[in-house]
This record gives C-alpha cells, sequence and structure tokens, in this order.
C-alpha cells in the first residue's frame, strides 16, 4: 500500500485504512466526500466515433444504521423487501436526517472531470454501522480498463483513500469497490473491488438480505 503526506493509495483487494477519530481531539464536523471520477472511453479513429458509446458510470452505495435499517442509494430506483428500501426514501438519500447520506446526483457527461458523488454529514456517524460503495456501468461495454476511473474517499482532516479502477480486466457491469466501518472512534475503509452482475448479486455476496426490482434513469 503506497503512501504519502497527501493520499492513501489502497492497491490489494483486503488492503484497509484505520482513521481513529480518538486522536483527533474535535469531532469531525465536516463531510466525508466519496467520489468517483472517470473518462470517456470511446475508441480512437472514424469508426470508433460512429460504432462506440460512451462509458456512463454510475456511484452508489449500500447502507446500514445501528438501529438495523438498511437500502441503497444510487441514479436508479429500487425496491426493497423485508430489510430493504421504504418508500418515502429517494433515489440520492437524506442529508439532514436519517441516514445522513446523499448522492448528489446522477453525471452523465464524464468529460466534465466532476464525476459523481456521495456525502455524509457528519452529525449522523454515530447512527452509522458500515457502508458498502459500488460503482457499475449504465451504458456502454465492460471495459473498466478504459474508463480511467478512480473512487476517491476524502474524510476530514485525513490523507485521501483512493481506489483505482482503470486497470480492471472483468467483463462485469457491476464493482464493489470498498466498505467502509463506523464505530464510536474509527472508521475502516477496506479495498474490495469485487465484480458482479448486478445489485442483486452484490448484496448476495456480502450478506445484505434484501430483494430487489429494477429501475431506470
Amino acid at each position: 500500500m503506497a503512501i504519502n503526506l497527501e493520499k492513501i493509495t489502497l492497491e490489494k483487494k483486503g488492503d484497509s485504512h484505520f482513521i481513529d477519530l480518538s486522536k483527533k481531539g474535535n469531532p469531525i464536523t465536516q463531510e466525508i466526500n466519496i467520489n468517483l471520477n472517470w473518462s470517456k472511453g470511446t475508441k480512437k479513429g472514424i469508426f470508433g466515433s460512429l460504432f462506440s458509446k460512451d462509458i456512463d458510470l454510475d456511484l452508489g452505495c449500500f447502507y446500514e444504521l445501528n438501529n438495523g435499517e438498511k437500502t441503497v442509494i444510487d441514479g436508479l430506483q429500487f425496491s426493497g423487501g423485508k430489510g430493504g428500501t421504504k418508500d418515502r426514501l429517494t433515489r440520492q438519500g437524506r442529508y439532514v436526517a436519517e441516514p445522513w447520506i446523499w448522492h448528489t446526483g446522477d453525471d452523465r457527461g464524464s468529460s466534465s472531470g466532476s464525476g459523481e458523488n456521495i456525502i455524509v454529514n457528519p452529525a449522523g456517524l454515530k447512527d452509522l454501522k458500515r457502508m458498502v460503495i459500488y460503482c457499475f456501468i449504465y451504458e456502454g461495454a465492460a471495459r473498466w480498463q478504459e474508463t480511467n476511473g478512480v473512487v476517491t474517499v476524502k474524510v476530514p482532516g485525513n490523507a485521501e483513500i483512493e481506489v483505482q479502477m482503470g486497470a480492471q480486466s472483468s467483463h462485469s457491469k457491476f464493482c464493489a469497490i470498498a466498505e467502509i466501518l463506523f464505530s464510536q472512534n474509527s472508521i475502516t475503509v477496506r479495498k474490495l473491488v469485487t465484480f458482479h452482475n448486478s445489485h442483486g448479486d452484490c448484496d448476495k455476496a456480502y450478506r445484505w438480505g434484501m430483494q430487489w426490482t429494477a429501475g431506470s434513469k
């Protein structure tokens, strides 16, 4: 795991970074930001431009609260059965009340450079138990190596934690990126980078126990 003063890159599956909040003196008062950024996946040349689509990546997360509530937040609408999503929950989550997690919006223009962001309100850290951050290819072929995708987790007062996607060669369109575990005095970020055929397959792999019906943008 390569470390410098400004960035920590999680390189291998299972690599983790432990953030000890008890040593910071003051509680976190600024939001945690999770960013997915990527470049266009079109092929070069006239035939590439005619027959190849830009790759549209989407960022999302599973989350679980300490009270047992759990569901997903991303650019698609899903409804769940037991333990799943609730009708009151929007696609983007909620920032000023539970679950304290907000997806800032779908970005279909990867050339803009801003990507997609999920922000966590520090007021809700006491209520959060765990998150699994994921991204999936909504449009275009599963060509991860052409996206130059990077997921960055920014916890205020700490080095940025980065997971690089551009080296991946899987043909599955859904990837679980990282797991974030919350406790009273710490946050642990663990690299996953496991590939799945769908949200439901990822759910089974990490035992979230939800039921799924697909939605659309």
